[in-house]
Parts: C-alpha cells; sequence; structure tokens
C-alpha cells in the first residue's frame, strides 16, 4: 500500500475520531474521491490501536485515579476514580449491545452515501440545538448514572454512518447542561472502551484470517493516526475553554449539502 494512502486514511481517522464531524463520514468521502480500494483489517486495527494510545496518553490523570480508584474500592473504600470509570462502564453498555446485536443479525452493517448525507446534516443541526439551548453550569462530577445512561443510548446512534460517535455524545451531554470542555472530555473518555472493543473485533478477524503479522506498515498507519488524534484533541479541548460547537455545525451542513448534492446529481 502506497505511503501516501496509508497517511491520508490514518490522519483522517485521527482527526475525525475525535471532533463531531464523524470520521466514517470522511472516509467514505475520501474512498469515494480517491477510489483507493478499503484498507483492510490490518490498517482498521493499526488505527485503531493508534487513536487508542493517543487519548490514554492525553487523559493519563484521568486514567490514573480510575485505576487507583478501582484499587481502592476493591478495598471498600469509595473513591471519585471509581466513580468516573462506572461511569464510563454504565454509558457503554448499550453501545455494545447495540452493536453485537447489529454484527449477528446485520453484518454488513449500514452503508451507502445518501444516508451519510442525511445523518451528517440532521446531526449538525441536532448539536448546534443541543449547544444552544443546554445550559453550561454542569461538570462530569455532577453526572449520576441516569445522565450517562442518556449519552449511552445516544451513542447507539453512532451506528448510523455520519452521526459521529464523538457529535451525537457531545451534544446529549449539552442537552444534560455540561459544560462544553466536560462534555468534550467524557466523550473523548468513553471512546476507550468503545476503541478497545472494535478494536479487538477487529483483531479476532484479523487473527482467523491468518495474516495477523505485524509490518512496518501498520506501524506507519497506527503512528499517523496516534499524531493526528493527540494534537485534535489538543486543540479541540483549548477552543472549548472559550467557543462553541458553531464552526463544526457548519461544517456539517456544507459537507452533508455537498454530499446531498452530489448524490441527487445537483452537481
Amino acid at each position: 500500500m502506497p505511503i501516501l494512502h496509508i497517511a491520508v486514511l490514518a490522519i483522517v481517522q485521527g482527526v475525525t475520531e475525535f471532533l463531531p464531524i464523524s470520521s466514517q463520514a470522511h472516509l467514505r468521502l475520501v474512498s469515494a474521491v480517491t477510489g483507493w480500494a478499503d484498507q483492510g483489517l490490518m490498517m482498521d486495527v493499526a488505527v485503531h490501536v493508534g487513536t487508542l494510545g493517543a487519548v490514554m496518553l492525553y487523559f493519563w490523570r484521568d486514567i490514573g485515579a480510575m485505576t487507583v480508584g478501582l484499587l481502592r474500592l476493591m478495598r471498600g473504600r469509595e473513591d471519585p476514580g471509581a466513580r468516573l470509570a462506572g461511569l464510563l462502564i454504565v454509558a457503554t453498555i448499550p453501545a455494545l449491545a447495540a452493536g453485537f446485536l447489529l454484527s449477528r443479525y446485520y453484518p454488513g452493517g449500514l452503508r451507502g452515501l445518501e444516508l451519510i448525507a442525511w445523518t451528517t446534516l440532521v446531526f449538525g443541526i441536532l448539536l448546534y440545538i443541543g449547544d444552544k439551548m443546554g445550559m453550561t453550569v454542569r461538570r462530569i462530577e455532577h453526572l449520576r448514572f441516569g445522565d450517562v445512561v442518556i449519552i449511552g443510548i445516544a451513542q447507539v446512534l453512532a451506528l448510523i454512518p455520519g452521526t459521529s460517535r464523538s457529535g451525537i455524545t457531545m451534544t446529549a451531554a449539552r442537552f444534560l447542561g455540561l459544560e462544553r470542555r466536560d462534555g468534550a472530555r467524557f466523550s473523548m473518555l468513553l471512546s476507550i472502551p468503545v476503541i478497545i472493543g472494535a478494536g479487538s473485533l477487529q483483531g479476532w478477524k484479523l487473527y482467523q484470517s491468518g495474516d495477523a503479522q505485524l509490518t512496518a506498515t501498520a506501524i506507519l498507519a497506527a503512528g499517523f493516526a496516534f499524531t493526528a488524534a493527540l494534537v485534535v484533541m489538543a486543540a479541540l479541548m483549548a477552543w472549548l475553554k472559550r467557543s462553541t460547537y458553531t464552526p463544526f455545525v457548519i461544517y456539517r451542513i456544507c459537507l452533508g449539502g455537498f454530499l446531498l448534492a452530489v448524490v441527487y446529481g445537483w452537481l
């Protein structure tokens, strides 16, 4: 696989994984524009490893606090880190259950450029509504288990291509009144079990295929995705200190409109 192909796909995945703009829509767009073939399971696994490494490095304090908290919990001591870990586990359950059912009964998944175009547009508008209507009065510490169930159910919608996992969870967080940075932080932390689950599933498929040998190509893809994701997370968190999600909404509306124009032959 040419280095340019590897770099573009890995960087696109790394950049769009944590922004509320849908990685699936952009990967589909790259494929449609370039005509490149599917990158294959090994590249999918490598990119997942890269983005997982980035989010774990960026949020190492939270991960350390959750690890220590769970150890303290086993000794019967309550801890904020253990509570955060519990919130993430509860929020992950709906997506795991829905993903299992989808892979079992509809293994081909949901596809199609028309669907991606509409979901990119509609869920972009929903993000705008949530961002404007949601009060900015709550932090992650204020979340209750009922709140994270709502965020977890919203995350199920990300199984529809174009919705954006980060976008829909950030939208739900804003409707619940979370501050933008805290909503983004929880969304990114919530990606850890999701990426581990998806990467493990693809890794198992790769192992079963008998082509699981690690190659320099896979390492390169992971490195590109890691770097892109790390830069994007830092930039987004800095942006949300003083700004809104509006630029991402505008981008989604423009992208969705462009894709619809392509689908319906207006261009």
